[in-house]
């Protein structure tokens, strides 16, 4: 069976770092736009349950320089776990293509398409994590801070799917994760439990912004009603009133401290425009380092079959 790249937690240590370092070297590939063609021949087919700009144009961008062809499908073109079994597009694809990458809604689904599949199959973002994008997120921090030694992150909105990677991603790397949200909005309880069940990191959940953001290396932030919580808009705008990113919350933490925020964002919802366009705000650096993360894990997974 093909390795897939589904959870964080299923990768040890050593494999991340291997990851991490890998999406180093072609990041300089790319920049130094070097001929790099692993994928040549080969093809990935791109599911979207979920659309997403950067989502769809890095991992098409990066597939293509390495030579590969990316195919987009989105919910018109196939109708995921609705009008077709998602075991029989799992080993459909897997007779015409080389990898899958899937944004989808359920997590469950994503699980059972690699079940079925005979190759690599990449987790573009479930309702439940984002693997991809916690990995170019600790990349772009590893870049900025030189080191991830003695880490802090706080992490303030939703205890959504980017928090549950980054509580996955701690049961690997050390370091202290807050997450400060409002009552009702905390992370999945077993995620929890995993991290501190693992002995690496420490976790605290916090609902005063001002005390969690104190001594904090990273402030991260998202949107509070993500794709398919629309309709919960109102009620969220209330919950989360108080818990907005802004200079004045930035200042809380007493030393320098990056800012991220994995994008889409509502600038002037849970972050000013200050914040986002302030010299600490590390945002499009994360933007720009999920096609190298993800061309990392692309060509890792890939690795594995040669």
């Amino acid at each position: 069976m093909p390795k897939h790249f589904l959870h964080l937690s299923d990768y040890t240590s050593d494999e991340l770092w291997d990851l991490l370092k890998l999406a180093k070297e072609l990041k300089t590939k790319f920049k130094n736009k070097e001929t790099y063609k692993p994928f040549d021949g080969k093809s990935l087919a791109m599911i979207f349950a979920k659309p997403s700009a950067r989502t769809r144009v890095s991992f098409e961008t990066g597939f293509e320089w390495m030579g590969g062809h990316a195919l987009f499908l989105g919910p018109n073109d196939i109708g995921i776990g609705k009008r077709e079994a998602i075991k029989d597009i799992s080993r459909v694809f897997s007779r015409y293509n080389d990898m899958i990458m899937a944004r989808l809604f359920d997590h469950k689904h994503i699980v059972e398409l690699a079940k079925y599949s005979n190759i690599p199959v990449i987790n573009g973002l479930t309702d439940y994590n984002h693997p991809c994008q916690i990995l170019a997120d600790i990349l772009t921090v590893w870049e900025h801070r030189g080191s991830l030694d003695n880490l802090k992150i706080t992490y303030v909105g939703d205890g959504n799917n980017i928090v549950h990677s980054w509580l996955q991603l701690a049961t690997r790397f050390p370091l202290h994760f807050v997450c400060c949200s409002p009552d009702g909005y905390e992370p999945d309880a077993k995620t929890v439990n995993m991290l501190e069940n693992s002995g690496i990191s420490s976790f605290e959940l916090s609902q005063e912004p001002r005390s969690a953001v104190k001594d904090t290396d990273v402030i991260y932030t998202d949107v509070w009603a993500s794709m398919g919580q629309k309709e919960e808009a109102e009620a969220r705008e209330k919950a989360f009133a108080g818990f907005q990113v802004n200079e004045e919350l930035t200042k809380q933490t007493g030393k320098e401290t990056l800012f991220m925020h994995c994008l889409p964002a509502e600038r002037g919802r849970e972050v000013t425009d200050e914040v986002m366009e302030a010299n600490y705000s590390i945002v499009f650096d994360q933007a720009e380092n999920r096609m190298h993360a993800q061309n990392a894990i692309m060509v890792y997974l890939q690795s594995l079959i040669n």
